[in-house]
């Protein structure tokens, strides 16, 4: 049974169909990668997911319930925990503080202090335990953030374009966390265009396009479609005419 499943989902903004019959599906344990250019709905689609945006039709299910009409919050409590694209942090706090936020109420406090420091070797931030989290380097602010959404043990991971503004070093060692947390059972669905990450982490990759699932497959099968290269070059006109 999928962990996540969307049903002929559609979003209206007005007249706007941005989300138009999505059918996506994850299974337990994948890590899963949403692409697509600029204006595809991407965004959109993630935050009807997460429950910020309340569909025009269709039905979202997690877990094999249905949670459609869920609150964010609701979602969260049944194991969904998100990573913005632009990070939450707590930037007068130490980074030790902000991990603590997340997590003092999912531990008994004797085991706190042991958690804490696992995740801090985990998002290579030990060093900078008592430092201000806004002094952070603008990758080590993401690291935290990814910290903070997995300090809770989702069964699903959303990351919100998790290495936006890093450096290629920062980018892959981003894939390397995500892989561990995957190794260890996490599912995660990560909305990306940093296609270096994408061939890093993702076991299934979904193409959105004009609101529409345009293609689905392997990094692979997606990288040697002729189609989705050319709706990201603006030649889909062109390749139809062919």
């Amino acid at each position: 049974m999928a962990i996540l499943e969307t049903r002929a989902l559609n979003k209206r903004f007005g007249g706007l169909h941005v989300t138009n019959n999505v059918d996506l599906a994850l299974e337990p344990g994948e890590v899963h990668c949403l692409i697509g250019p600029n204006g595809a709905g991407k965004s959109t689609l993630f935050r009807l997911v997460l429950g910020e945006h309340l569909p025009s039709s269709g039905q979202i299910l997690f877990d094999g319930e249905d949670i459609t009409a869920f609150k964010p919050f609701q979602r969260i409590r049944r194991g969904m925990s998100v990573k913005f694209q632009v990070p939450g942090i707590f930037k007068a706090l130490s980074v030790r503080q902000n991990l603590e936020i997340a997590m003092q109420h999912h531990y008994e406090p004797a085991h706190l202090v042991a958690e804490i420091g696992r995740l801090l070797d985990f998002l290579k931030l030990a060093p900078d335990a008592d430092r201000l989290a806004g002094n952070l380097s603008h990758g080590q602010k993401q690291w935290l953030e990814i910290g903070m959404a997995v300090s809770l043990k989702p069964k699903l991971l959303l990351l919100d374009e998790p290495t936006a503004g890093m450096s290629p070093e920062e980018t892959h060692a981003t894939g390397e966390m995500v892989q561990r947390l995957n190794a260890d059972g996490m599912t995660v669905l990560a909305v990306e265009h940093d296609m270096a990450f994408v061939r890093q982490v993702a076991q299934k990759v979904t193409v959105l396009h004009l609101g529409q699932v345009f293609a689905q497959g392997t990094v692979d099968e997606i990288v040697a479609d002729e189609r989705v290269a050319a709706i990201y070059l603006g030649q889909v006109a062109e390749t139809a005419h062919a």
